[in-house]
């Protein structure tokens, strides 16, 4: 992954947008848990986008810096919206790899996994997404 593909605000606010209408489509939902700290964003949007307000955090990290962190160091904190279940949104700005849906989706097996981008192999772990991205480094507009 040597290119960067840039993602401007405005883009990046227009996406979510389209995902919001993809996740009516879908079902209904209450409750947002946002995957920090990508996903505190998009989850915002989206909040104010489907009328939730019970909105939690999970956090976790598969990078430190340009580093991928290995699997064993990944931690995790309780989301804290009560029950997850199928009414749940788990919301991230990338599916990259799918790791990070691959480690959270055993902890939250009945909820909706919706991220605004997805690259080609992070597609399959996620449900509903806005955008397919090329295999090349996001540089998004909080970067």
């Amino acid at each position: 992954m040597t290119e960067k593909r840039f993602i401007s605000w405005e883009e990046f606010h227009q996406d979510t947008r389209l995902l919001c209408a993809k996740i009516k489509k879908s079902g209904t939902y209450d409750k947002i848990v946002a995957v920090s700290r990508g996903g505190l964003l998009p989850a915002g949007i989206l909040a104010y986008e489907l009328n939730i307000r019970n909105v939690g955090v999970v956090n976790m990290s598969t990078y430190d810096g340009d580093v991928r962190r290995r699997q064993e160091d990944f931690e995790f904190q309780s989301a804290g919206v009560g029950k997850i279940d199928e009414h749940t949104l788990i919301v991230d700005d990338l599916s990259d790899t799918g790791n990070t849906y691959n480690l959270l989706r055993p902890l939250f097996p009945g909820a909706c996994f919706v991220t605004v981008y997805a690259k080609p192999a992070g597609q399959k772990v996620v449900d509903v997404f806005a955008r397919e991205m090329p295999d090349n480094w996001i540089v998004f507009p909080w970067d």
